[in-house]
């Protein structure tokens, strides 16, 4: 037997608790838009993060990769009605406890590094606001100068 064998049949006890190991990196979401207090259907949507770029129909179920960092997601509907969110990432409480139970918290570390121990919310809901017509726009910008 080699040296490292030992370090090699170790390995599955270190890693028990990790969710690397454990869970998928993938993560399904659900997606809804609000506008005025009530649903929107057929708002386009392109939800992304440091792992990748998903689109999809809100309301509507899209499967993310989970990550540390936050989700963002943009939206739009017949250019009228736009909505920008960003959803922060947390960890999974019970793969924090079964990393510093199992590995003594080397499997919270893999785990931060890929994502793979943070989720997610389950229900995301974005907030639709209407764009302004670039007329009324200009109007509401222009300046009175009582000079001309």
């Amino acid at each position: 037997m080699s040296r490292l064998s030992p370090f090699v049949l170790a390995l599955p006890l270190l890693l028990g608790g990790c969710a690397t190991v454990s869970d998928s990196p993938q993560q399904q979401l659900e997606l809804h838009a609000v506008l005025d207090y009530r649903e929107v259907g057929g708002v386009g949507c392109i939800l992304s993060n440091d792992m990748g770029r998903w689109f999809v129909v809100a309301p509507g179920r899209v499967t993310v990769t989970r990550s540390t960092k936050p989700l963002s997601v943009s939206c739009k509907k017949d250019g009228a009605v736009v909505a920008q969110e960003q959803f922060g990432s947390r960890a999974d409480v019970a793969g924090v406890i079964g990393n510093v139970v199992v590995t003594a918290g080397v499997g919270h570390l893999v785990d931060r590094y890929t994502g793979a121990g943070f989720s997610y919310p389950q229900n995301l809901t974005v907030v639709m606001e209407a764009v302004k017509v670039r007329d009324t726009l200009a109007l509401e910008q222009r300046v009175e100068n009582p000079v001309f």
